[in-house]
């Protein structure tokens, strides 16, 4: 299916069910965390805006699993001959066959994942990169100068380039690190009664890892809140060491059987868009005065709430 510039459909549907999800996933934002009981009564009582509210976002949930596959399929039965993902599968499916691992539920619900999951947070964080560029104009032209002496000219760099080019990787890691999206992850309930460091944790108790915090721990990271790629970078051979700092890799995807498994298809999208940006752009401030937004102006969920203005110079 061709996704439009602007306005797309699909696009909007993935939107307004990420928009739910996220708010959703805030840590006490609703009160019956606090007063249980009151998931048992019924929708129009005062106080339960909360069953309201999550009928209209499954009802989103579901359409942006449900439209875009439906789509697709249709246009697969109706003779398109492009190969993907669904074809493939839903040929196995049909054929019966052995080893195929789907269902049809669960391929229609994992190819919704694979756009959805990621798509705020990848946004945000190259967001974030963009505006870690703008303050350090030094940074930018170090990584281009590297780009110009790897790739050919008129070509963008590949994945292939990705072990020549340790400054993007860097680039990359410090924009995960310095305003990391998903500060606390994903809440997770204790399955049996646990302790840490002699604290008792009781079964069913609410686990929030404060990612930010190990993200900007100052033992770990000189200056934690600069952006700062070479923290990453061995000065004498110019490629990664992190020995000198923390992969940020170890938080900032999550942990344990509930890590991202999709961390290291999104870390590979984000290195291509920002290695093709900074390949293609000088990245700079606005003529006009503006005021680039400050680590406490930017909400820690997981989009950048304030906007701010960059030009993209050719």
């Amino acid at each position: 299916m061709q996704i439009q510039q602007e306005n797309d459909r699909y696009v909007k549907l993935s939107e307004d069910a990420n928009r739910g999800a996220i708010i959703a996933a805030v840590p006490g934002r609703f009160l019956v965390e606090f007063i249980p009981i009151l998931k048992y009564v019924p929708a129009w009582f005062p106080g339960a805006s909360f069953k309201r509210k999550a009928r209209e976002w499954y009802k989103m949930i579901r359409a942006m699993v449900e439209v875009p596959y439906a789509d697709a399929k249709g246009q697969i039965e109706s003779g398109n001959p492009t190969v993907s993902i669904l074809r493939t599968n839903l040929q196995k499916i049909e054929a019966g066959e052995k080893d195929n691992a789907f269902t049809e539920d669960v391929l229609r619900n994992t190819l919704a994942v694979l756009y959805s999951a990621a798509s705020d947070t990848s946004v945000s964080t190259m967001a974030t990169c963009i505006l870690g560029l703008l303050e350090h104009p030094e940074v930018l032209k170090k990584a281009q100068v590297q780009i110009d002496g790897v790739v050919k000219p008129g070509h963008f760099p590949d994945l292939d380039d990705e072990p020549s080019l340790p400054y993007i990787t860097a680039i990359v890691k410090e924009a995960l690190r310095w305003r990391d999206v998903a500060p606390f992850g994903v809440p997770h309930a204790l399955s049996m009664d646990d302790e840490y460091k002699g604290y008792r944790l009781p079964a069913g108790a609410i686990i929030i890892a404060n990612q930010w915090a190990m993200l900007h721990d100052e033992d770990v990271y000189a200056d934690p809140f600069e952006f700062n790629p070479d923290r990453f970078i061995d000065p004498e051979t110019g490629k990664i060491d992190y020995s000198r700092a923390r992969d940020p890799g170890h938080a900032c995807f999550g942990f344990g059987r509930r890590i991202c498994p999709g961390r290291f298809m999104a870390f590979e999208s984000l290195w291509l868009t920002i290695a093709s940006l900074i390949a293609a752009f000088n990245i700079e401030k606005p003529k006009e005065k503006v005021t680039l937004p400050s680590g406490e102006e930017v909400e820690r969920t997981v989009e950048l709430t304030h906007e701010y203005e960059a030009s993209l110079v050719v």
